[in-house]
């Protein structure tokens, strides 16, 4: 790695699944405004769907997210009743009812049963309209994927799959309490394909402890071999102050910032060799997959998913901690489940916290979106350099060392500086130095 960018490597800056950013939510957006901005939804209004399963089987060390262990079945179904009621109260609330896109996270989707599974579908179906419903997708874990689970996910519609992969290197499992052997993943994708679910993506990361530039190496290579249309690679965040299950990992074991920089290099050389384009700065698609046709397009999105190749009008959350993403703002769920299933089973919606967009936020969200998708854009299109003059002495740095470009009112991101485009972005950020919020490594 270049002994200049390693201090830039070693800073940290959200990631922008959103603008203002989770950190900067406050009470202030309850139930009821969620309930308002819902019915204020014009009626022609594309939707997509955001379930949210809290359970896994087991919880893998380096899980950041809002996830826990179920070993026993009636908190399972307890969630269940729960969603199902909430769908009626969003529903009911709704002025629009067209999805367009339906999205199952976790934790584990595939930890539902398959009856489970489709009662939920079902109950979508007859309380939104799914006739425009164009991307169906679920994310699982290949350990405990069934046939009877591959089969349900097509009866539902379920076009899209997305796999935990993370690592395929034995000693790198045994590091973050994940054993997932390649075969377990091989029998997952034949099981999908054979349901006639084509359209697959692996989550790959990087940061892990024990990681080599040659076992990153051969587990994309490996996961390539399967074909899948797209990547996702990860950086892991180490926030053990956040998640405490983190601590289970030895932290002697974890690569520095320079070598999750080689890391992450390596799975880019690995990916782009086996015939994947780059997409944004962690994703990577087959040439003729519709993420990378957008990105070529110039209509590439980014929102909680990631990069996405479309942005519907309002992203609805259902399920502990998912968020809403709406025209007038964020709108998050309690995170906790018994308090999410306390308060929609109260007869209310279960709106924890969020927060309501001013003029000004709409506009760097728009500017900080465009250039993480596109890598460039040109500052005329959002009120001229005048209106920047404090942002763009920031970049001085950042343009000094290479990381990005500032020609006049033009300002372009080098191939080679994408892995840092979210330190650009983050000059644009009006509350980077607001609160003491605590994010990923740049890389």
């Amino acid at each position: 790695m270049d002994p200049k960018l390693l201090k830039f490597a070693e800073q940290s800056a959200p990631r922008y699944t959103s603008y203002p950013t989770a950190p900067h939510f406050d009470t202030a957006v309850d139930g009821a405004v969620f309930a308002r901005w819902l019915g204020e939804l014009p009626g022609d209004a594309s939707l997509s769907l955001y379930l949210h399963t809290p359970y896994c089987k087991q919880m893998c060390w380096y899980c950041g997210c809002h996830a826990f262990a179920a070993k026993r079945d009636e908190p399972i179904a307890e969630f269940v009743e729960a969603l199902l009621v909430e769908i009626d109260r969003v529903a009911d609330a709704a002025a629009a009812r067209r999805v367009t896109e339906i999205h199952w996270g976790g934790g584990t989707p595939n930890i539902l049963s398959p009856a489970r599974f489709a009662a939920i579908a079902d109950h979508l179906d007859q309380r939104f309209d799914l006739f425009s419903l164009e991307r169906h997708a679920v994310e699982i874990d290949p350990r405990i994927l069934t046939e009877a689970h591959a089969e349900a996910f097509a009866a539902a519609g379920v076009n899209r799959v997305s796999l935990g992969v993370q690592d395929l290197d034995e000693r790198v499992q045994q590091g973050i309490g994940r054993i997932q052997p390649f075969e377990t993943v091989r029998h997952a994708v034949d099981m999908l394909r054979e349901a006639g679910i084509e359209a697959l993506s692996f989550d790959l990361m990087y940061g892990l402890p024990h990681q080599t530039r040659d076992s990153v190496r051969e587990t994309a290579e490996r996961a390539a071999s399967l074909s899948p249309a797209r990547f996702s690679v990860f950086g892991y965040a180490h926030v053990p102050w956040f998640k405490t299950r983190q601590k289970l990992m030895d932290e002697h074991a974890l690569p520095g910032a320079a070598a999750r920089f080689e890391l992450a290099d390596t799975l880019r050389e690995t990916l782009q060799a086996a015939g994947y384009v780059t997409i944004g700065y962690d994703h990577y698609a087959r040439p003729d997959d519709p993420i990378a046709i957008a990105a070529r397009q110039g209509g590439l999105a980014r929102n909680f998913q990631g990069f996405v190749e479309t942005q519907p009008d309002a992203l609805i959350g259902l399920g502990p901690s998912a968020i809403s993403t709406l025209p007038q703002g964020y709108a998050q769920n309690e995170a906790e489940v018994g308090a999410w299933r306390t308060a929609i089973m109260s007869g209310g919606l279960a709106t924890k916290r969020g927060k309501a967009l001013s003029a000004d936020d709409v506009h760097r969200r728009a500017l900080i979106m465009r250039l993480l998708c596109d890598f460039e854009l040109d500052l005329q299109s959002f009120g001229g350099l005048e209106a920047f003059a404090a942002e763009l002495a920031e970049l001085a740095p950042l343009a000094k060392d290479g990381l990005v470009v500032v020609e006049g009112a033009r300002i372009v991101i080098p191939d080679a500086a994408r892995p840092f485009a979210r330190l650009v972005a983050q000059a644009f950020d009006a509350y980077r130095d607001v609160g003491a919020a605590r994010h990923s490594r740049a890389v």
